[in-house]
């Protein structure tokens, strides 16, 4: 599949009050996927994203919501689970990139899910990993 790999924060400016710029962004990139079904996430994106909009956001989620939210928004998008292969694969991003585990985790998963472009605030904008180019989509 080639496509897009959406980082957990892309979901989390969902539910940003403060920044409506980025809000309009990411709701933008999540509606075009979800449309088009051409977009991946991972396990990881999933457990990080519950997390923040159950217990780190201003008014967080109560779990029907986050329930709701699992099932409407990021379930359709969900590829893949963890495989052996896909943490040795993070750990020689990680050797050869000198990102955090689990941003080489993210890295690790999309190019697993044949994706071309990476949206993710956390990382270098416009580096080529492989066939996948990181973009920031907030720069």
């Amino acid at each position: 599949m080639s496509g897009d790999f959406i980082d957990s924060n892309v979901f989390v400016y969902l539910f940003d009050e403060t920044n409506e710029r980025k809000r309009e962004i990411a709701g933008g990139i999540v509606e075009s996927a979800l449309q088009s079904h051409s977009a991946s996430i991972s396990f990881q994106v999933v457990k990080e994203t519950l997390n923040v909009v159950t217990s780190k956001l201003p008014t967080p989620m109560t779990a029907e919501d986050a329930g709701r939210f699992l099932e409407q928004v990021l379930e359709p998008l969900w590829r893949g689970s963890p495989r052996l292969a896909l943490y040795r694969r993070a750990l020689d991003l990680q050797s050869r990139y000198r990102y955090s585990f689990y941003d080489s985790l993210i890295i690790a998963a999309a190019l697993d899910a044949g994706c071309t472009r990476l949206y993710s605030e956390d990382l270098q904008d416009g580096q080529w990993i492989e066939g996948l180019t990181i973009e920031n989509p907030f720069r």
